[in-house]
């Protein structure tokens, strides 16, 4: 597993820079994901310009005018927010503190901050100097849906990242209310649903503010949506951030760590020998900057032995076992068993193999994410595309669901996860969508 760069060059390279350990692999992926989304995004919406289903809007601008004190004050703010945590990260970070915790805590550069606000600050004042006019003016400019796929993008991080822990600690509220600062304000606890439905509300808004038609917007983002995702998964797969299935009984890993094949009472043999895992979990008190804080190991607690969940599944002799029963070694949650001959930051490894969920939904979204691309310019009703992209995220998720291991609700004597719960309600509401999509297509016909 690499939490981080520093594991990637350790493991590709044999170097050991120990810098690279504040770019975490997971924010990575996920970056990397509102990349190929913002690409995704815009050869659609601009395609759909063409077509006359999008236009552009008249907005008054003023050229020729010098820099603010307010566009310098937020420029100032923002440089040394960046600085202050950027900076520190690689200079005043103590190696005992993990650099996620680092980021969401008090510490920081002061220096380091004051010298990249320094920095935008400067940057912006030359930007605006150079363009000055001796009569600042007004110009009238057509500006393009498309030429706001950077706001866009950024509101859907911003707002996708705030749903995603609210959802998250929703999910998890026994937790949350123990020590809601400390949940609120962690750097790990993401769910995906979350993210998505208050970042649509909040793009949704953003649209209709700025003049875009929101149906052919969110037809021309289900593309984009489902291939951000497929790379965001391949993020907590590397990462290995605890969004990992039940365990596989077929397999075992032994003495030394590797995953086997499991004979007879094997996976029962192993669940008794790792039971202080499955039944007590386990705390770590550590001291950070001079304060006591705990970390909880995200291991599963459960009841009794009988009760971990799990599957039997052998692989086809032409996959690799990884596919079917990882144990997700050095995993970023740092959630499992003490690995041996490892005296690194991230050394623990599941006790037993679970089935790699994360890989399957990278491999799923992305062919998901083909056919979407595929059958864009065939469909023609307003509002059928992103119907179809809610039924195919809703049947996704739910089939992964099935092997997951996630908290559960009890409704009517169901015990539905959180995910199951929304990934049915997105199916319901596509197959809505695209039924009131048709029918009011053949209403403006007539």
């Amino acid at each position: 597993m690499y939490p981080n760069l520093y594991y990637v060059f350790k493991d590709w390279f044999g170097v050991e820079w120990k810098a690279l350990s504040f770019l975490n692999t997971f924010g990575l992926m996920v970056a990397m994901g509102f990349v190929a989304a913002a690409i995704v995004l815009s050869k659609e919406l601009q395609r759909r310009e063409k077509m006359g289903l999008l236009t552009p809007r008249q907005e008054m601008i003023v050229v020729g005018k010098p820099a603010s004190m307010s566009e310098l004050l937020i420029n100032a703010i923002a440089g040394f927010v960046f600085g202050y945590k950027l900076i520190g990260l690689f200079f005043s970070k103590p190696d005992d503190v993990n650099p996620q915790d680092y980021i969401f805590s008090a510490e920081g550069s002061v220096v380091g901050g004051l010298l990249v606000a320094a920095f935008l600050t400067g940057l912006k004042w030359w930007d605006k100097n150079k363009q000055k006019l001796k009569e600042p003016e007004n110009r009238n400019v057509r500006i393009w849906p498309h030429d706001r796929v950077g706001d866009i993008i950024i509101l859907g991080l911003v707002f996708g990242i705030l749903g995603a822990k609210l959802f998250d600690n929703l999910e998890n509220w026994d937790d949350f209310i123990k020590d809601p600062i400390a949940h609120l304000f962690s750097a790990s606890g993401l769910t995906f649903y979350g993210g998505l439905i208050v970042a649509a509300i909040a793009i949704c808004w953003y649209a209709a503010k700025k003049g875009i038609k929101v149906v052919h917007l969110i037809d021309a983002a289900a593309p984009a949506l489902m291939i951000a995702y497929a790379v965001g998964r391949i993020g907590c797969q590397v990462a290995g951030d605890g969004d990992w299935g039940i365990y596989n009984s077929a397999y075992i890993t032994d003495e030394a760590g590797v995953v086997v094949q499991a004979g007879p009472g094997d996976f029962e043999n192993a669940l008794k020998k790792n039971s202080t895992y499955f039944l007590e979990g386990t705390v770590i008190e550590k001291t950070t900057s001079g304060k006591d804080s705990t970390i909880y190991i995200t291991n599963r607690k459960h009841e009794s032995l009988e009760l971990v969940p799990h599957k039997s599944f052998k692989a086809p002799s032409f996959l690799p076992t990884w596919m079917v029963a990882y144990t997700f070694p050095r995993n970023v949650n740092k959630d499992g068993v003490k690995m041996a001959d490892c005296e690194e930051e991230h050394c623990r490894a599941l006790p037993l193999p679970v089935f790699p969920t994360p890989f399957y939904e990278t491999v799923m979204c992305s062919l998901l994410f083909i056919f979407l691309w595929s059958i864009r310019k065939r469909i023609i009703t307003p509002g059928v595309m992103f119907g179809i992209y809610l039924i195919l995220n809703g049947l996704e998720r739910f089939a992964v669901e099935l092997i997951r291991v996630n908290n559960t609700y009890s409704i009517l004597g169901f015990h539905p996860t959180q995910a199951e719960i929304i990934s049915v309600s997105l199916l319901l509401v596509g197959i809505g969508l695209i039924i009131y999509s048709k029918r009011k297509a053949t209403q403006e016909q007539s």
